[in-house]
């Protein structure tokens, strides 16, 4: 790894923070001063395949089907690589939007309505978006200007979507977007808080959800780009969300049918969990399950995988159009690639969640067990106790007739100690009697 070099024994003296060095191929000497909780490499085993395994060999044979996807597929590339010529932008476009936004920074916003009549503009031209506002509005969602969040926020309580006055036109448009689609799952019960689930599907259910709000976004944005508003889909080309476009774009441009059928969108919804997203939205959960104490709204796993297929069904549901998630739910719930936590540190630690609380069920579990054996036992010693109390009465009110019958009776009644007064008594007392 490396060693604790002398600057850092003397920033230790002097109270500072600790400093690891380590290197990089015997050169390139790095100082950190700060240790993530991601270890600094793996030993992954490298799996090398051998030309005699026939894999590489002249004589492995190429089906016709392969072929026909594999030419399918380089038509959808060239097709998209034709058309992101369009939305090329210089290197010093970053710095050419700080310098002409920079001008507005600090300044209050002088009509805060036409901020919002700007967006509901934008929003007409895309048929799914305005699916989505009109959806919010028949629920009475208001849009409004506040300068207390970040960007665009879906308050669930208020019914109200607020809005950042100092966010730009795109940035706006998209925030409103998500915010819209974050209404839409709450409507239809696929907002579901993701801690609710089995560990193992709250994951599963919390990247559905965020891919989802992605899905929204870009069809919105492509929609604005047929609409001849290019500036949306430019900024998703050059932006972190440009994988996610170029899957949509790939669908689209070579059948239009795609928009309706689902298919596009499902490509995003895929890419989605390809990326590295996930790793950093499982993060962020699995931080949230160490501090949740709550247990889960669902605490059998069957359950738990039921409603997860259910709310998969829920979630591909659009304003118009094909479901794009519910052929492919089932699959969803058992395909590694949606399922898996590929991230080492994440899986050790949601390794770990799921230990302490199927020990802690078992411990309860136990518990309860035991503490019914108790009173089972109470109740047990109870109902004798009343019982032979019930006999001592009735033997007290019968006549026998022969000793040796009462005799017997008190022989097998274990509640009864019998007592002879006669060896007791003085030998004066016997000799007058």
């Amino acid at each position: 790894m490396g060693k604790i070099t002398k600057d850092n024994a003397i920033n230790q003296k002097q109270g500072r923070a600790c400093r690891v060095a380590y290197s990089l191929n015997n050169m390139q000497p790095v100082e950190c001063t700060i240790i993530s909780d991601q270890p600094f490499f793996y030993m992954d085993e490298e799996i090398l395949i051998e030309d005699d395994e026939g894999i590489l060999c002249d004589e492995f044979e190429i089906s016709a089907e392969f072929d026909a996807e594999l030419k399918a597929l380089r038509s959808k590339i060239d097709s998209y690589d034709r058309f992101s010529l369009e939305f090329s932008q210089p290197r010093d476009k970053a710095l050419q939007d700080f310098i002409t936004q920079s001008a507005f920074l600090g300044q209050a916003c002088s009509d805060e309505q036409s901020i919002i009549d700007e967006q509901r503009v934008i929003i007409n031209k895309s048929r799914y978006a305005l699916g989505l506002l009109n959806f919010a509005e028949q629920h009475n969602v208001e849009l409004k200007i506040s300068s207390h969040v970040d960007s665009v926020y879906y308050d669930r309580d208020g019914s109200q979507i607020l809005i950042n006055p100092q966010l730009e036109k795109v940035s706006c448009t998209f925030g409103l977007v998500r915010a819209l689609r974050q209404h839409w799952q709450h409507r239809h019960g696929t907002l579901v808080h993701p801690l609710s689930f089995h560990p193992d599907h709250a994951i599963l259910v919390n990247r559905a959800q965020l891919a989802d709000l992605s899905v929204a976004i870009i069809r919105s944005a492509w929609e604005l780009k047929l609409a001849d508003d290019k500036e949306f889909w430019a900024k998703i080309e050059n932006s972190d969300l440009s994988d996610l476009g170029r899957a949509f774009a790939r669908e689209a441009l070579i059948d239009f049918r795609t928009l309706n059928n689902g298919k596009a969108s499902a490509a995003v919804f895929e890419t989605w969990f390809l990326s590295e997203r996930c790793s950093h939205q499982d993060k962020l959960l699995i931080q949230k399950m160490l501090s949740d104490y709550k247990g889960y709204t669902f605490n059998h796993i069957e359950t738990s995988k039921l409603v997860s297929i259910d709310l998969i069904c829920a979630l591909g549901e659009q304003p118009f159009g094909k479901n794009y998630l519910a052929s492919y739910a089932q699959m969803i719930l058992n395909d590694p690639v949606f399922i898996d936590v590929r991230d080492r540190s994440n899986a050790n630690f949601l390794w770990f969640i799921k230990f302490e609380r199927s020990f802690n069920e078992v411990e309860q579990e136990l518990q309860t067990s035991s503490s019914d054996q108790v009173s089972d036992q109470k109740r047990d010693v109870h109902h004798a106790f009343f019982n032979q109390d019930e006999k001592v009465t009735e033997r007290s009110g019968t006549n026998l007739t022969k000793g040796q019958e009462n005799e017997e009776d008190t022989r097998y009644d274990t509640n009864v100690i019998e007592i002879n007064f006669a060896a007791h008594r003085s030998e004066p007392e016997q000799q007058k009697s």
